[in-house]
């Protein structure tokens, strides 16, 4: 079983009600997109009209595709242009969910500069005036420019900054449709794919720039509970605490050991009035820090007002296509999706561009022995305009 929201669009294929029969689990899919249906006209995706000189978008599976439909998406068409479309869904809170975005891109043109990522936004954007100041949740998917960014981005918003993940993700560069796919977890894990393999993971504490976030927070936390400490008058305070006057053991192996903590103290039961004097503040501290998760609270992969997806870009050349958009909170869902649609498409299209491509050389070699056999002609031709204008002298 499959829960759908009533704002769930564009779900009428044949292969994606199968993969809906492969779950076991019950899946919320929040939003998808196939373009089956001609998704781009009415109210379904609505172009930014910020500003006169965007570009604009058509319904096309390219010039080589797997399946004619089923590889139809949203193609851009104008050179040295920006470009902003966006899609709405119900909202939803990912609060305690993994959230999965995932779609395909075929950067047709041989992209040389432009982007090729979507942003996920908040439910009250404002979608005919969508630009570049439009605030929005996560920024994923492949940026290309030159030699020197070929770089998958995954930015989210977090207490009013936007914060890189500071990884270097390599994306694909060729002229095929490719599949990304951005799982963020409730546990703070995370994880990019790139056609159904896992290329970087980690922990969004750590693979994000959050060093002044954790400064800020640790400081606000630490005084919170220092005076906590400082203004307790239980009749029967006990504490433990580290002690400093420790060091590690010469034969400590923390391959097979664990990492070494130096032992715990206890402090005498204080009255009621008494100050815990003697008490090391940065010791005790550091182990009530490290044990709490502080950052964890701050929820960094969470957002409340979830409610569109859309395109918001700058590209030299145009003719790249985006296609297959979902967003829900099962991988294994997302796994089957990527497989009935971009999985069965990929090989036949790569087999139509090898055809395309023989046949532009065997036109090639053809329109050159034209040229060669023209001008062997073009050269008789003028001999005998030479010896004909010499006899009439």
């Amino acid at each position: 079983l499959v829960s759908m929201p009533r704002a769930f669009h564009g779900f009428g294929s044949r292969s994606a009600w199968a993969v809906c029969m492969l779950r076991v689990a019950l899946a919320t899919v929040y939003f998808q997109e196939e373009f089956l249906d001609g998704g781009e006209e009415g109210n379904r995706w609505v172009q930014s009209t910020n500003d006169s000189q965007i570009g604009h978008f058509r319904l096309s599976s390219g010039k080589f595709y797997g399946h004619k439909e089923k590889d139809k998406g949203l193609q851009t068409t104008q050179n040295g242009q920006f470009y902003a479309i966006s899609a709405r869904f119900k909202p939803f809170s990912n609060k305690g969910k993994t959230l999965v975005i995932q779609y395909t891109v075929k950067h047709e043109q041989k992209m040389d500069c432009g982007g090729g990522y979507i942003k996920v936004f908040p439910a009250d954007v404002d979608q005919k005036n969508l630009n570049g100041k439009s605030q929005y949740y996560i920024m994923f998917g492949p940026d290309i420019c030159g030699f020197d960014i070929r770089k998958v981005h995954v930015i989210l918003h977090f207490k009013n900054q936007y914060h890189s993940n500071k990884k270097s993700i390599r994306c694909k560069v060729d002229g095929f449709t490719h599949l990304y796919a951005l799982i963020l977890r409730p546990d703070l894990t995370y994880e990019v794919k790139i056609d159904g393999q896992s290329i970087e993971s980690g922990g969004i504490e750590y693979d994000w720039n959050l060093t002044s976030l954790k400064k800020m927070e640790k400081t606000s936390a630490e005084s919170k509970d220092w005076e906590q400490v400082e203004d307790s008058k239980s009749q029967d305070w006990e504490k433990h605490f580290l002690d400093a006057s420790a060091s590690k053991p010469s034969d400590w192996n923390s391959e097979l050991d664990g990492d070494w903590q130096a032992p715990m103290l206890q402090k005498p039961p204080y009255q009621d009035g008494l100050k815990p004097e003697g008490i090391d503040k940065d010791i005790w501290l550091h182990q009530k820090m490290k044990n709490t998760n502080y950052l964890t609270e701050y929820d960094l992969s969470e957002f409340e007002n979830i409610g569109a997806i859309g395109l918001e870009l700058w590209q030299v050349r145009s003719g790249t296509i985006f296609d297959n958009f979902l967003i829900t909170d099962d991988e294994e869902y997302a796994e089957n999706f990527g497989k009935a649609t971009w999985g069965e498409t990929k090989g036949p299209e790569r087999e139509m561009d090898a055809i395309q491509a023989k046949e532009e050389v065997k036109k090639a070699r053809e329109e050159d022995e034209q040229d060669l056999l023209m001008g062997r002609f073009g050269g008789q031709e003028n001999i005998f305009q030479r010896f004909h204008k010499r006899d009439e002298l």
